[in-house]
């Protein structure tokens, strides 16, 4: 064997193993695209209407896959004056806690700060302040079928379910529930699940 048929045989060899590794590359990219497509989303905190279980600038994994809303859970949610799932600028998606879900009655008792869904008042640890604020909605409310309705923990600043901006009527309709908030990953001192 010659030193250029070594030669060539080696280039060969090099160019197919780079194209492997290529492939292996495009693969994974692909893999990674697929799954924080349809997923798994990041999301960044925007405002203070879920303080103090989220501040500004934190940055969250949200979660879709096969998930239905439910009350306690902790949702983004693709806002604006329609909820048509079409963020702007100006509108883009919300952080909320649901509330209730279709079928169910929520009432607040805006003086003494207390939330009733169906009748009994929540017991409600995550909220910074209590339900004080009186949008231009009037309690108490049936959530209709396909829809949910939701508060930010940090209630006295918080645009949500208690407004006629927020939905259909302050009704979320869970189309435009982006995801399950599921883990909180920075900052690194806060790192962990989300309940």
């Amino acid at each position: 064997m010659n030193s250029e048929t070594h030669v060539g045989e080696e280039k060969k060899s090099y160019t197919k193993e780079a194209f492997e590794w290529l492939e292996i590359v495009v693969s994974a990219l692909l893999v990674v695209v697929v799954i924080f497509t349809l997923i798994f989303r990041v999301a960044t905190i925007v405002g203070d209407s879920m303080q103090d279980t989220f501040q500004e600038g934190q940055k969250v994994i949200i979660t879709n896959w096969f998930y239905t809303p439910k009350a306690g859970d902790v949702v983004v949610v693709s806002r604006n004056a329609r909820n048509s799932g079409v963020a702007t600028d100006e509108n883009g998606p919300i952080i909320k806690r649901v509330i209730a879900t279709e079928g169910q009655q929520v009432d607040i008792d805006f003086m003494n700060g207390i939330v009733y869904v169906d009748g009994v008042a929540l017991d409600e640890p995550y909220t910074k302040t209590p339900t004080n604020l009186k949008y231009d909605i009037e309690f108490p409310v049936y959530v209709p079928e396909g829809h949910v309705f939701c508060l930010g923990d940090n209630r006295n600043e918080s645009l949500d379910s208690r407004s006629s901006r927020i939905g259909d009527m302050g009704m979320i309709d869970a189309r435009y529930v982006l995801g399950k908030v599921s883990f909180r990953i920075l900052p690194l001192s806060e790192f962990g699940r989300v309940d």
